[in-house]
């Protein structure tokens, strides 16, 4: 079908006049690409593909030696540190522990060294880092506070499974070290869990670290009592006890006049291991001993005068 307007032929196809003869309807056709066109394309990106790689490819290369070398030289220097720790008889659970933490640190900066090269933006990696570092520290002060209380202790040995210390207000045999805490166990046999940053950073006693301990022990006689006797008596009994050492020479003096006795410290010296026993024994011993030698150990006594009806003083 054919329309002439104007003296001129348009397709019906192209514009379409309703019966009602309001508006019109347009029909769009869509865009079509050549295939010379894709050619194109194709052969701009391939070139510009070719141009970054040959711009890259040096950075890259020199990156993935980098990358490769570095990873060789930290596995080395873990092992060596381990070695060095174990020279310095350092827990092997430490020391394992201590080297993957290097190890992890440094494969850290390698990485970001590597991508720092690639012309990869690290500042702000590290900024997200230093801030989920501070969080979890702020998050875990106390954990991280025993953590470095538990690799002091093991570094600097201040004591070992076995010994008896004093610490944390704690009393008992070392049983076990860990990174957290340390386990004890008492006299009386109960189990005893201490924060190591609580034993790190008080005061600490070690019963244990020396070969030999001084025993003193404090005893009252009367005043009516000789003291050269009584001397004599504990000196006597001092000599009878093989666990006790000449050397340095047992002493027994006057350590204070009490209130109501003379009190006599009594100091020798025995093993560490004799420690308790000697002790318990000679407290036993010299009791028995003033008894037979008719020396008073007094108790406390107190005098008290008063008045009677008359006003007279009284005792």
């Amino acid at each position: 079908m054919r329309i002439e307007l104007s003296g001129q032929e348009t397709n019906a196809a192209a514009a379409v006049t309703p019966a009602g003869g309001e508006g019109t309807e347009s029909v769009a056709m869509a865009p079509t690409v050549s295939p010379a066109e894709v050619t194109k394309w194709v052969n701009e990106a391939g070139t510009q593909l070719l141009d970054l790689t040959v711009a890259y490819a040096p950075r890259f290369a020199l990156a993935l030696v980098v990358l490769v070398v570095g990873w060789v030289v930290i596995g080395v220097l873990r092992r060596g540190l381990q070695r060095v720790l174990g020279m310095k008889n350092i827990d092997i659970t430490v020391g394992h522990f201590l080297g993957s933490l290097a190890s992890i640190a440094m494969k850290v900066m390698l990485l970001l060294s590597v991508a720092g090269m690639l012309g990869i933006e690290v500042t702000s990696f590290i900024a997200i880092l230093s801030a989920a570092t501070l969080a979890i520290g702020l998050a875990l002060k106390g954990t991280l506070s025993n953590f470095a209380g538990g690799i002091s202790v093991l570094l600097f040995r201040p004591f070992k499974v076995g010994d008896f210390i004093t610490g944390a207000g704690q009393s008992g045999s070392v049983k076990a070290i860990h990174i957290f805490n340390t386990i004890l166990t008492t006299g009386d046999n109960q189990t005893v869990i201490i924060p190591n940053n609580a034993i790190s950073t008080g005061v600490l006693v070690n019963s244990s670290t020396q070969t030999t301990r001084r025993i003193q022990i404090d005893v009252g006689i009367g005043y009516e009592d000789d003291i050269d006797q009584a001397r004599k008596v504990v000196l006597d009994l001092i000599a009878k006890d093989a666990r006790v050492h000449a050397e340095p020479a047992p002493m027994v003096a006057v350590g204070a006049l009490g209130a109501s006795s003379v009190d006599l410290v009594i100091r020798f010296w025995v093993d560490a291991g004799d420690f308790w026993p000697a002790k318990f024994d000679f407290n036993e011993n010299v009791k028995k001993a003033f008894d037979a030698a008719g020396i008073n150990i007094p108790y406390p006594q107190q005098v008290i005068h008063h008045a009677n009806e008359k006003g007279v003083a009284a005792s």
